[in-house]
């Protein structure tokens, strides 16, 4: 009888459809999959439109994406600490002009300033340059978030008066001329043949990646299993590592493939007594110097937000800044620690929009506070507060200067391109506004 009953239970019981098996499973956010899915679909298109209207498909190709990849770090950088500052319900609205400042002040300090103290060339110019201009943009940062949390100003006007006022000072401290060119070693986080790492140390941080994502996840589980939470299934977990891998890998090959232009190669080979063969001299790029600070920035920033108390704190007022306050949590301290993070992250940027130009222009960095909110909301961020992740805001980062880049390669004009770029904005907003309520 109980035979009979339990069989009819299993039959009663609904079949569970292969794809939400396979997420809940493997624990995949579903609104990652829409990004990757979107991404792909912008690159397909316009490579596709390339192609039929332009004569050729160049937007998937190893030269672009690799460019892709170099022009998404410096918004990358910023889009990840615009994550814990949207996560606490705030905005900054003024980090495109912080970007444009330190550029400047970074500019100076190595074309004027340290080559009369040291020496034209010393080889401590470059790090000097970075430690100053990350100082410079972590207290403007300090200052800003100082006014929101002890004075009680809202973010959205400290911020936007910000934007206004560092955006002049970038004017003011050269007079609005371009300052150049830069260190030739500082020039190297700009990317290019020379900032690159070539082929074989860039399969060495492929293939260390590969072992980094299998660690985490043997690491993931043995933590679930130490305090008795439920163990994704091993097939889960393969196929987690096997994408893993699979990227990593692809990433490298993709750069790898990208070769240094001709002229570039033979100048080098002739330099260094290289003889050239009768096909040419093929030099890989492999993976950009930017791109690799980029990922740093990432790792770093992920394993801030999710293992240490910081992070705790930081997810604890976006989630109920109320109840935070009231379990002990400073949050005027966090608040202000989160903007001086924020104010570094956008000098970083800064050292590579310079380095990437061999120039510091105060035009550098404009409009760039869209696109990294934009990037951080298409990553998953909640305007509400409390939900955000670093890889899904980098991600959204790739995704919008795929956009940009596409148009730009079509031949869309800046005014179309400032209108989709607004549009996506809007439209990822909805998104998330619709997500949260039927998530509610």
């Amino acid at each position: 009888m109980s035979s009979v009953a339990s069989s009819a239970a299993s039959s009663a019981a609904p079949i569970e459809p292969p794809l939400r098996r396979l997420l809940r499973a493997t624990e995949i956010d579903t609104r990652m999959i829409g990004m990757v899915a979107a991404l792909l679909l912008i690159w397909v298109g316009f490579h596709v439109y390339g192609a039929v209207f332009n004569g050729g498909g160049v937007f998937i190709s190893p030269r672009n994406l690799w460019n892709l990849l170099v022009q998404t770090s410096s918004i990358a950088v910023m889009t990840s600490g615009m994550v814990l500052v949207i996560v606490m319900r705030h905005i900054d609205l003024s980090v495109g002009s912080v970007l444009g400042f330190t550029g400047m002040i970074i500019g100076v300090t190595q074309v004027y300033f340290l080559p009369n103290l040291l020496g034209l060339g010393h080889p401590l110019i470059w790090i000097l340059t970075v430690l100053i201009g990350v100082a410079f943009g972590a207290l403007i940062g300090a200052f800003q978030g100082a006014l929101i949390a002890y004075l009680g100003i809202p973010a959205f006007i400290v911020t936007l008066g910000g934007l206004l006022v560092w955006r002049g000072a970038a004017w003011w401290v050269a007079a609005g001329a371009t300052i150049a060119p830069m260190d030739e070693t500082f020039a190297l986080m700009g990317g290019g043949p020379m900032g690159a790492i070539g082929a074989r140390a860039s399969w060495a941080v492929g293939i260390l990646a590969c072992l980094a994502i299998v660690a985490a996840i043997l690491a993931g589980r043995r933590r679930r299993a130490r305090f008795h939470f439920a163990l994704r299934p091993i097939w889960a977990e393969v196929l987690l590592a096997f994408l893993g891998c699979a990227i990593a890998l692809g990433a490298t090959w993709m750069c790898n493939a990208y070769y240094w232009p001709p002229r570039v190669a033979e100048r080098y080979a002739a330099e260094h007594n290289i003889p050239v063969p009768e096909g040419g001299l093929l030099i890989s790029h492999g993976y950009a110097i930017p791109v690799l600070m980029a990922l740093a920035v990432g790792i770093v920033m992920t394993f801030l937000s999710t293992r240490t108390r910081f992070g705790r704190y930081v997810y604890a007022i976006g989630g109920n800044p109320e109840a935070a306050e009231l379990a002990g949590v400073n949050t005027k301290r966090i608040t202000l620690m989160v903007f001086s993070l924020m104010g570094a992250l956008a000098a970083i940027s800064a050292c590579i929009s310079t380095a990437r130009l061999d120039s510091a222009t105060n035009a550098l960095g404009t409009f760039d506070e869209l696109y990294v909110i934009a990037a951080a909301v298409i990553g998953g961020t909640s305007l509400a507060g409390g939900v955000g992740t670093i890889y899904g805001a980098i991600l959204g980062a790739l995704v919008m200067q795929s956009l940009q880049s596409g148009m730009v390669l079509i031949g869309f004009d800046a005014a179309l391109q400032e209108m989709v770029v607004g549009a996506v904005l809007v439209v990822a907003v909805w998104i998330d506004t619709v997500y949260r309520r039927r998530t509610a």
